[in-house]
């Protein structure tokens, strides 16, 4: 069970409180541990400053489950938009594709190809979680995916779901319009 911040710390002192060597060697940990908290604190409010200031990751924050990094990352990572003729080039150049094994007769396709960039393929992949998961209101891309991960198991459909987020950011960039969500009838599972 995860236990929150301020209970850990206290949970620390407590079980510290008889042995004072421990102490001695806990403590610095302790304190350590409270100025990275800030410090991330910091860097993470920083990075929402810089997210709401650009207009372009506005726009991606439209998107249910793309926050201020997704957006970031996805348009320091893209760069230019027109560098991409099709926005499905966009997925390939990510990773987020199948990858395939050909050979003779032998046709396979695997797991995803996993070339360009690792983290913005992982913050694809932790906004199509939060958009699977945590989001409330519905659209047709989460009905899709829900209805995906009862065919094929969440795992793919996260997967699936970060490639289609992936085609989806840069369409919205190359057009600026912001997304569409639809009536949960329309985006009924």
């Amino acid at each position: 069970m995860r236990q929150a911040p301020l209970a850990f710390a206290e949970r620390v002192i407590d079980l510290c409180r008889d042995t004072p060597d421990l102490w001695a060697a806990v403590e610095p940990l302790l304190r350590v541990r409270d100025e990275m908290r800030d410090q991330l604190r910091v860097l993470n409010n920083a990075l929402e400053r810089k997210s709401r200031a650009d207009p372009v990751c506005k726009l991606f924050r439209t998107v249910p489950g793309v926050g201020p990094q997704t957006a970031l990352a996805f348009k320091a990572t893209i760069d230019d938009p027109a560098r991409f003729k099709r926005s499905k080039l966009v997925a390939a150049h990510l990773g987020l594709t199948p990858r395939l094994y050909q050979s003779g007769e032998i046709d396979r396709s695997g797991h995803i190809s996993k070339s360009g960039d690792k983290l913005l393929r992982y913050l694809l992949c932790e906004a199509a979680t939060s958009l699977l998961l945590i989001s409330k209101k519905w659209c047709t891309l989460k009905a899709w995916g829900i209805r995906l991960a009862k065919k094929s198991g969440m795992g793919k459909a996260i997967v699936a779901v970060a490639r289609r987020l992936a085609i989806v950011l840069h369409r919205m960039w190359v057009t600026g319009e912001a997304f569409q969500f639809s009536s949960p009838e329309t985006a009924s599972v």
